[in-house]
This record gives structure tokens, sequence and C-alpha cells, in this order.
């Protein structure tokens, strides 16, 4: 079942043949796509996956099996065998492409299928392919995180994927000499979509570093670029606090030499967006997307970016907030985000059923997630996952997200997610728990939590309960794993 609804015009063939321009990345991924088509015309949408660390091995094997027709799926080395080898099953790539260091996990995750090293492929050139791909062929695989059950395989088209790139173009006002500091994971995509295809597509230049708080920080006086997720902003504050004088100073003078800092992939707190204001002179760029339907909304690039909110809808993308009754809801009211755009996935590998189930009556791809839009200025503010983060207690829906970004706040709180448990007196639907990492060395308890909420929080949003936790489950993009950590909370009680 076929869902995605690009333009024909729009494709990554001009990508393709910029980066023909650019010598030795030329004259390997030609080679490389040549090698993988093994003397056919084209792959034909066949997938490829690759497991290589972040960097030019990485990008020159995406670019080759884009170019050879054939369809991406970047594995990650974060991943434990068991992780991958689900994917790699689902996925069933005709082969798996390894650097040496990760060939013998590649081999023990591929089922027998074969694993080969690049440098062996370039030993087996051909001429290159002739034709570029079609713009409604796969492109892309990429595995959404997991965070409501098995991770599911979403297929991208040229289309899909070129669309998300000129929108972001437009909106962001990429440019040729513009210098992007990647440190991102390349299995999502924020990192391999919207960061490095992203700079790739403008024609700009980027540079892979690990992500290492004085590290970036070092390095953001040389880059005009940077994007990351809340947990990366976080570390560079707390980074920044420890520093002394002169270094501070000398990190600040670096960092306002950049145009744009954005964040995605979570929910960036307000606080955290102060913080770095007051540290760089930059408000960070908070957008909102998903795997299947690329980037959606975005603050504005020049106008003003609101704190706690995600913004407006970017070029070419429609959202509309539908309540409970399926009809739109009105401004300030709450309901979900329902999205069309020339960025949408073609469909879930393998699964019609769940691709069909994804879109509503109008055709509109259900997010999952809960928002406002305000009357003002029409900018939308996410409540949170509808699943996880929209609480029904005593009657009333409540933001897990708003809970959180006022206890905050609190000097004593080093990490937190607000959850739902089962109310043991049957009387409130979900216990509106704060699962907490204290800082080091303090101490909390349920009654000091409450009276530091009152004064931010009305009565039946302040948590009932406290769990005090070492740490909080995340995955590779820092996004709290709210489900698993509801599972073991849950489990943990009824074992007591």
């Amino acid at each position: 079942m076929l869902h995605g609804s690009s333009p024909p015009s729009l494709s990554l063939s001009p990508l393709l043949e910029r980066l023909r321009t650019r010598g030795a990345l030329a004259a390997t991924t030609d080679e490389l796509a040549a090698a993988l088509c093994g003397g056919r015309p084209s792959l034909e949408g066949a997938p490829v996956a690759f497991l290589i660390p972040p960097g030019a091995e990485l990008l020159r094997v995406l670019l080759a099996v884009l170019a050879a027709g054939g369809m991406a799926v970047p594995l990650s080395p974060l991943h434990t065998q068991p992780e991958l080898a689900f994917i790699i099953a689902n996925a069933n790539p005709r082969l798996v492409i390894a650097t040496p260091e990760l060939a013998a996990l590649a081999r023990a995750a591929a089922g027998g299928r074969p694993v080969v090293e690049p440098n062996a492929l370039r030993l087996q050139a051909a001429p290159p392919p002739a034709t570029a791909p079609p713009a409604n062929a796969p492109a892309i695989l990429l595995y959404t995180s997991g965070t409501t059950g098995r991770p599911k395989g979403v297929i991208l088209s040229h289309a899909a994927v070129a669309a998300t790139l000129s929108s972001l173009e437009q909106a962001w006002g990429w440019r040729a000499d513009d210098r992007l500091l990647h440190v991102l994971p390349l299995h999502h995509t924020h990192g391999l979509i919207v960061a490095l295809l992203g700079a790739l597509w403008a024609g700009a230049t980027l540079s892979f570093l690990p992500f290492d708080a004085e590290q970036v920080w070092d390095r953001l006086g040389q880059v005009t670029v940077f994007m990351g997720v809340p947990t990366m902003y976080a570390k560079l504050i707390d980074a920044y606090r420890a520093a002394s004088p002169d270094r501070r100073a000398a990190w600040t003078a670096g960092a306002r030499a950049l145009r744009l800092f954005t964040s995605g992939s979570a929910a960036l707190p307000a606080p955290l967006l102060h913080a770095f204001h007051d540290a760089t002179g930059h408000t960070i760029l908070e957008r909102y997307g998903m795997t299947e339907i690329g980037m959606a909304l975005s603050n504005r690039y020049d106008g003003p970016r609101v704190a706690g909110a995600v913004g407006v809808p970017l070029p070419g993308v429609q959202v509309d907030i539908v309540g409970d009754d399926e009809q739109p809801a009105a401004d300030g009211q709450p309901g979900e985000l329902r999205v069309r755009t020339s960025q949408l996935f073609t469909g879930y590998l393998g699964d019609d059923a769940a691709t069909a189930a994804s879109f509503d009556a109008a055709g509109r791809f259900r997010t999952g997630d809960t928002g406002t839009r305000d009357a003002a200025d029409g900018v939308i503010r996410l409540l949170g996952r509808t699943s996880v983060d929209v609480l029904k207690s005593g009657g009333y829906k409540i933001s897990a997200l708003e809970i959180e970004a006022a206890l905050r706040e609190h000097p004593d709180i080093a990490d937190l997610a607000v959850v739902g448990l089962p109310d043991p007196t049957l009387t409130w639907g979900d216990l509106v728990t704060a699962c907490v990492v204290p800082r080091a060395g303090a101490t909390l308890t349920l009654d000091a939590l409450k009276a530091f909420a009152r004064d931010r929080l009305a009565v039946y949003k302040i948590p009932r309960a406290l769990r005090v936790l070492d740490a909080l489950p995340r995955n590779a993009m820092g996004k709290i794993q709210k489900k698993q950590l509801v599972a073991a909370l849950t489990a943990g009680e009824e074992s007591s």
C-alpha cells in the first residue's frame, strides 16, 4: 500500500550529480555503485545494509547505494547483535557492508547473508550505472526507535527525501558556504537526512565528531551550523558551568560565530533553552518531525522562537489538530496532530495493515502526538505522545511534558520523566508519578517535590507519587523510553 505523494519532479539526482564534481568522493562513489550493480543497470530498489561508523566511509557507501538504485539500510554500531539481527532479518538485504572493526558483529547478526568490506567491493569495479533511479523508487529504509513496540521499517522514496531537503533548505537558509559539525547517530532521520544530507543538498561541507561536550565547544568557532538533541545541549551547559572563566569566554566567542543551532528528536525544556541563550546569545531553533513524515514543524529561522513550542508548518506541509470526536480542535484545545506532506513515507516494510492504520479517512498521517495551536500566531505546542505523555487523572487530561518542564527548575533534579502508573485506589485513573534522578548528594522527598510544584502547577497536575532512580532508559537519540520505564516500575511493584 503506497501513501507517499511527493511530486515526481523532486528527486535526489541533483544531490548525486553535485557530489560527482567533488573529486575523490565522486570517483569512489561511482566505483562502489558499479560494484554493487555487478553489471546490472540498477539494483531496482533492492535493500543494501551497512554497518559503518560515522565518517567519510559511511557517506561513500550511502551515496553509492543511492546512485546504484538500491535502498540504503543504515545500521547502528550502538545496537546489540540481537537488535541488528532483527533489523537485518526484517529488511532482508542483498548484502551487508561492514568495516573491518565491525565485520564480526555484522556476520553474527546477518543470518548467513553475505557480509563484505567496502575495500573488497572496490576491487570488482565496472562501469557506473547509466541511469538515475526514478523519483518514486525506494531510497532509504529507516527503523523507528521502537518506543511503541518492535521497530518498523519505514520506506522513504527518493522524492520524499528530496522534499524534506528542499523544504529545510528554504526554511533554514542552508548555504553552500555553511559548515556543519555533525555529532548525531546516522541511523535516524535527524542525523542521516536532516543533518548529513541536508548539508550536502545545499553544497555545504561537514565534519564528523563523536559527541564530547568539551570537544564540541572547542570546535564551534570553526563551523556555522550545529544540530543536537536536548541531552547534548544539557551536557554542553554542564560542561560550560564547570569550565574556568577564561574557557567559558572562549567558548562563548566561538558559539556566537554560528548562524544556527537546532534541536529535535525530543522536547527541549525551556530552562535549557534559556541557559543556552545566556551562554551563547543564541536561541536554539526547535523543530518537529518523524521518520514517516520528514520534518513537519519548525520555529522560524528569521522570526521569534517560542520556548516550549515546535513552531509552524514547514513549506509544503499541512498540519491539522483533531479532537477525540475526529473534528478540528479549536485553537488552544488539545488534539492529535495529523499531517499531509510530500515528505510522506511509502509504507512500513512488509506491513500493509500497520501502514493503512497510520492514516485517517482523510488520508492524513496519524502522528500519535497531542498538541495545541495558539490562536494569536498559529504556533503549535506539543503535549506529548498520546500514548505515554497525555495522562488521564481525576477526570483531567494532563501533559507530562508540562509537568516535566516545571519540575526541571528544581535545583536538586538532574533528570526526570513524568509517567502515569496504575492507581492502586482505582479512583484517579493514571497516578501521576515523577521518576527523578537526583543530583549528586541531593535527597528528594514527595512532600518536598509537591511543595516546590504548588507555585508552578495546578493542583491536579502535581505528582502524587515519586520514584527516585539512578538513571532513566534512553535510546540512541537521547529520548526517554517511557513505555520501558513504566513496564519496569510496574513489574517492580508487582514483585515487591
